[in-house]
């Protein structure tokens, strides 16, 4: 397929030119190569796209955005959609659940909610830890006066 104007050429050297560059462009490769944030960057489209069709139904944008509950749901949506693609296509890594530091911070609490509460508990755990205690009595070597 042969260009033979001039203008056709230039234009045709414009957008191998574009092209070149969206190849070596970081965030361009990302794209390509992650497939969740393809699906997040999916997600924001659409959920911009529902927002509007609901935002054009015929009111006046301001009134609809006051009034409209699934709007106000629907923009919400979009901007954390939003916040979560523009935090992968830099990079930023998202935030771990923890949850086994959560589940070991939990049983750390009960077990010494479990101590506070119950003597038995309390005294096992002491003498788990010190050695059995001695029993023993006081007899005074002084004579009562």
């Amino acid at each position: 397929m042969a260009v033979t104007t001039k203008d056709a050429r230039t234009a045709a050297k414009k957008a191998g030119k574009a092209a070149s560059e969206a190849r070596t462009n970081p965030y361009v490769q990302r794209l390509i190569e992650d497939p969740d944030l393809r699906e997040n960057v999916r997600e924001v489209l659409d959920s911009a796209r529902r927002a509007y069709k609901r935002m054009s139904n015929g009111k006046p944008p301001t009134k609809a955005l006051v009034e409209d509950k699934r709007l106000q749901k629907e923009l919400k949506h979009t901007a954390e959609s939003l916040r979560e693609a523009t935090e992968q296509i830099r990079g930023k890594r998202r935030k771990k659940s923890h949850r086994g530091r959560r589940l070991f911070g939990l049983l750390i609490v009960g077990a010494i909610v479990a101590m506070i509460a119950s003597e038995g508990a309390r005294k096992t755990v002491l003498d788990k830890l010190f050695g059995k205690e001695e029993e023993f009595e006081y007899s005074s070597t002084t004579s009562p006066a």
